[in-house]
């Protein structure tokens, strides 16, 4: 078997990425280079490496035998270039990945407490849904994912081997309301008063879920904004022009003009916190972090 770093690259960040497309936009090629470096790999490899699904491109378990050597490799080469330009150091790098709303919550204390217990440590960090942080933490691309589920809090993308995933904390979702309007002054609203409510809500895709929407609404909610961006979202609900779903850990971080609001009628919704990481021993550094992420975390499974 002869694998070049490039192909290796390819591999990581098709896993990464879910799709050849995506990949050959991350890395600068065409996609069709990337599609020959697959092949290329896969001729080299002697086997199957990419399996295209309805939601993308998935590694077979060969892809990831050898996605698990090539982790290793591409750090080597990575640390090697790093020494060999004489910008190595003491300092001891991690990568953290996490889903949009954990980075104005958890991030500011996470940092704080790590210049007292690690300050030889640098905390790098990079935002995607769930789904994109696990395929990315599988990738290699970073060494710590901290994750969302809903019940039956089932967190882990069910590939081998099995992550090491613990509990940070649970969190009810409620309603993000504006201080004036039809819901001004309450602290509650029933689940039939939202069947016609103005929606704002994240774009949604086959394998990212739709959020922002109450789980479970009767009927095709009315969606009048689109956003990603939590800072946008908020502000529209300041302003008046929506509602959207909020969990109770971001109450410290609202804008004025954002209530929020329990829902009656149903069961509470309940959103879990996770951190993950690859399985096996984690270097010293990884499990500082995590430490500081959850002080009190208990294993999820």
């Amino acid at each position: 078997m002869d694998f070049s770093s490039t192909a290796l690259r390819v591999l990581r960040q098709v896993a990464e990425s879910g799709s050849f497309t995506a990949a050959a936009s991350q890395l600068g090629y065409t996609q069709s280079a990337i599609s020959r470096q697959a092949a290329a790999l896969e001729r080299s490899a002697g086997a199957v490496l990419f399996e295209r699904r309805f939601d993308g491109v998935h590694l077979t378990p060969a892809g990831l035998t050898l996605l698990r050597y090539a982790r290793t490799i591409l750090d080597s080469v990575a640390a090697a270039e790093q020494e060999l330009a004489g910008s190595s150091s003491r300092t001891e790098v991690v990568r953290l990945g996490m889903f949009p709303s954990a980075g104005a919550v958890l991030l500011p204390g996470l940092l704080k407490r790590l210049a007292t217990t690690g300050p030889h440590i640098t905390v790098t960090t990079r935002e995607g849904t769930t789904p994109r942080v696990l395929r990315a933490l599988r990738a290699g691309s970073i060494d710590i994912a901290v994750l969302t589920s809903r019940p039956p809090h089932r967190p882990s993308d069910g590939e081998s081997p099995r992550l090491h995933i613990e509990t940070v904390e649970d969190t009810e979702l409620l309603l993000g309301a504006p201080t004036t309007g039809m819901f001004a002054g309450r602290t509650a609203v029933h689940v039939d008063e939202l069947v016609d409510a103005p929606w704002i809500s994240t774009p949604s895709s086959g394998a990212e879920p739709q959020l922002g929407v109450w789980p479970g609404l009767p009927g095709r909610p009315r969606i009048v904004h689109h956003t990603s961006d939590w800072l946008t979202k908020l502000q529209l609900v300041a302003d008046g022009f929506g509602v959207t779903t909020v969990p109770a850990r971001m109450s410290a971080v609202l804008p004025n003009g954002v209530s929020l609001l329990r829902v009656d009628g149903v069961p509470p919704e309940i959103r879990r916190v996770l951190v993950a990481r690859l399985p096996g021993r984690p270097a010293p550094a990884i499990a500082t972090v995590i430490r500081a992420i959850a002080p009190a975390s208990t294993p999820a499974r």
